[in-house]
């Protein structure tokens, strides 16, 4: 249909169809009604029932997540998820996709991705502190992947650069699924005073509906329903759907609206985002139990003769409602004013539950918002019927070629897209701005470090999942996925304390795929559970798929915890010569959906490795209570490519070498070096035998590996050294180069 269609436009199957709208759900929507919708209250219908908005196919499943805790505020249900780290201080934080606008219009798809999140954050009273990324790009060789790599990252650190808030860490990998239906995930976390947090329920009958912000534009219409379908061969005539953002108001608008906070004039405010206009005036109405009464001619437009239509559906960036106190709108208005935004009085809240429209003068839209809100679609197994995902049988590792020279095998991996270096990637964003940003000062660790301005506290913020892991077995994958982020967060020496995730998955309406989000999250709860980190916010994508080909299951995790003393923390690095190398955890060399196997041998095959929950937790207490008391001076998470990986990594950073043994374990040594157990850790200490007996009294595995030490990296045993130098080249050079068309 055409997005500029009059208020007036006929009601017919295919408009209705068009609007992503089931003829089951439009019957709901006549017997809701008791009469037929106008094209404005369809286009309401429309994107408030859409699956990025009502989380129709999903719902049933997020309820079972595990979501409080002692230190939880607030769980799922507003903007973003809070919890409590001490001292009346609340981190406030959420992790969204914009996958299918990155595909379509990477830079501004990216930036107002980064934009969004922010909004989450910040409209809960939250200054933003950190913004992460998790992105997915396909096979390298596939002819957009390189152009879809640049766009991306240049409105990442275009959004995020100008509006001063640091992009501190992430993760980009690279593969043939994603070739059709990128991924891109952003993270913010904010800080807020405890006590002088805002929520989005509207109260008090009479009270002032204000919008603030930027002007609404026809960008963005349709896009939450853009986003709740697959991609067909025309995806690139959605280009009109995705957003434009504006950085510099978005600073404007942070200020200003923190400015505000600090005063006692808003009763509630909702960022405008998805769905626009609609869902944040339904949300705030619906919230409170209130209804609202809007006049659109007094929305701020930036275009002329602006339908009802294009209003309520827009997705303009940078625009905030918001309910004042009755005789503040005076001292709001001057302090948007001042800040150089729009500031227009567009409603009223009643007590009659409807939300009504008014435009030129007329009622153009009249709908009650309970029965909208609450008859939006859940869907159940007969709805969306799903099947178990058969789970390959384990890999023998005997079948398993070795390499010919373990390090000529390390130097490939080093180099593959997943494992090679970042840096041209971070050193795009600005991630030292603020000043805060700890540990070894750039992204590239298993975790960030921000210092919580004028304390000794720090945030530890990671994101994280392996997507091979949960096509193979959707529900050891899910529990891998939040195992990886506890582990990361732990190898800093903090204390993990919740989750927030963005779950993104091919088309729900196939068994199948609806079976592997069904398995990954019951892998998620049981890590939940366990690691006690429960769910505090999130996001759900589906529909990412072109033509009938899905993305991998790609539940993506954002972890956050806190040390309540940085200088303690634990990076990543080597720090010294002479120190004894350890490694925490039961290594059996599981190479099944490992990347030596994927990489060297070239075969995608086998079940994941198995998460010990119990295990998991054991080790990492362990870890965590060695770094506080001084024991352990590094310390590296063990993934992606195995104990040899993760050394090279330690080694390459702190520019120290290492020698390595590999035990008389009875397990093959390429199978040991490479192989991808979980539970594991690798720590330096000076003091090998203090650790290894606490080790033995807690009952964690632990064995002496190896020293650091010189200009290089070899195997005792081994026939030659590879110098550091080498193994830098190979792991930064990849990516600079593929990108400079090499």
């Amino acid at each position: 249909m055409n997005d500029a269609s009059p208020d007036t436009a006929p009601i017919t199957p295919e408009l209705v169809e068009s609007h992503g709208l089931s003829e089951t759900e439009y019957d709901k929507i006549l017997e809701i009604l008791g009469r037929e919708p106008n094209i404005t209250e369809l286009g309401i219908f429309s994107v408030m029932w859409s699956e990025h908005c009502s989380y129709k196919s999903s719902k049933k499943w997020l309820k079972t997540l595990p979501t409080e805790a002692p230190w939880v505020i607030c769980g799922p249900g507003e903007n973003a998820g809070i919890i409590d780290i001490g001292d009346n201080q609340a981190v406030i934080f959420k992790m969204e996709s914009h996958n299918h606008p990155s595909f379509i219009e990477p830079y501004q798809g990216a930036a107002t991705g980064v934009g969004g999140i922010l909004r989450d954050v910040f409209t809960m009273g939250a200054r933003p502190i950190a913004n992460l990324n998790s992105l997915r790009f396909g096979s390298p060789n596939h002819a957009k992947t390189r152009h879809l790599v640049s766009g991306v990252v240049a409105g990442i650190g275009g959004y995020g650069n100008c509006v001063g808030v640091p992009t501190v860490g992430g993760e980009c990998t690279f593969h043939e699924a994603y070739d059709g239906n990128i991924l891109v995930n952003a993270m913010t976390v904010g800080l807020a005073d405890a006590d002088n947090i805002f929520y989005s329920a509207a109260s008090g009958i009479g009270n002032q509906i204000v919008y603030v912000g930027s002007k609404t534009g026809r960008d963005g219409i349709h896009g939450a329903t853009m986003a709740s379908t697959e991609f067909s061969e025309d995806s690139e005539a959605k280009r009109p759907t995705v957003q434009v953002g504006d950085p510099f108001t978005e600073k404007l608008l942070i200020e200003a609206c923190l400015e505000l906070m600090a005063t006692d004039c808003i009763v509630a405010i909702q960022d405008m985002g998805a769905a626009g206009l609609t869902s944040s005036g339904f949300e705030m109405a619906s919230k409170g139990g209130m209804g609202v009464e809007l006049d659109l001619d007094q929305v701020p437009q930036r275009e002329e003769n602006m339908t009802a239509y294009e209003m309520m559906l827009s997705e303009s960036q940078e625009r905030m409602l918001m309910v004042l106190k009755p005789g503040s709108e005076d001292q709001a208005r001057a302090v948007f004013e001042k800040w150089e935004l729009d500031f227009a009085v567009v409603g009223t809240l009643t007590d009659t539950g409807h939300m009504v429209l008014r435009h030129g003068g007329e009622i153009v839209a009249d709908l009650p918002i309970d029965p909208l809100a609450l008859a939006s679609p859940e869907y159940d197994e007969t709805e969306r019927p799903w099947t178990p995902t058969p789970v390959p049988d384990a890999l023998n590792i005997d079948d398993v070629p070795a390499p010919n020279d373990p390090m000529v095998a390390l130097e490939r991996l080093l180099a593959c897209p997943d494992l090679a270096s970042k840096r041209w990637i971070w050193e795009q964003y600005d991630h030292m701005v603020m000043a805060d940003t700890l540990g070894h000062g750039r992204p590239g660790g298993g975790a960030a470090m921000i210092r919580v301005h004028g304390t000794d506290k720090a945030l530890a913020i990671t994101t994280d999942c392996t997507p091979r892991y949960c096509k193979a077995d959707p529900v050891e994958g899910g529990r891998q996925a939040v195992a990886e982020a506890w582990r990361n967060i732990t190898a800093t020496g903090a204390r993990p304390l919740a989750i927030t995730d963005c779950l993104n998955f091919g088309n729900p309406e196939k068994p199948d795929i609806m079976g592997q989000f069904v398995g990954c999250i019951d892998g998620m709860r049981d890590a939940c559970e366990t690691l006690n980190f429960p769910v505090v916010s999130g996001n759900v994508s589906l529909y990412n798929e072109t033509q009938g080909t899905a993305v991998l299951p790609t539940p993506a995790i954002g972890g956050v915890g806190l040390i309540d003393d940085y200088t303690t923390a634990a990076a990543p690095i080597f720090a010294a010569e002479g120190e004894t190398i350890v490694l925490i955890g039961d290594t059996d060399g599981h190479l099944g959906q490992s990347l030596y196997l994927r990489e060297i041998i070239g075969q995608e095959i086998g079940s994941p490795p198995p998460v010990d929950l119990e295990a998991e937790k054991k080790n990492g207490d362990f870890v965590r209570q060695q770094i506080a008391g001084g024991t352990v001076g590094t310390c590296n998470d063990v993934s992606d490519g195995g104990v040899l990986v993760a050394i090279a990594e330690m080694a390459i950073k702190g520019g120290i070498g290492a020698t390595v043994q590999v035990p008389d374990s009875g397990t093959p040594a390429h199978a040991w070096l490479f192989g991808e157990d979980q539970g594991r850790y690798v720590l330096t200490t000076d003091d090998a035998d203090a650790l290894l007996a606490a080790a033995d009294v807690a009952g964690v595995p632990a064995m002496q590996i190896g020293i650091t030490g010189g200009k290089g990296l070899s195997l005792l045993g081994g026939t030659k050294e590879t110098a550091l130098a080498a193994l830098r080249a190979a792991n930064e050079g990849w990516l600079p180069g593929y990108m400079g068309g090499v």
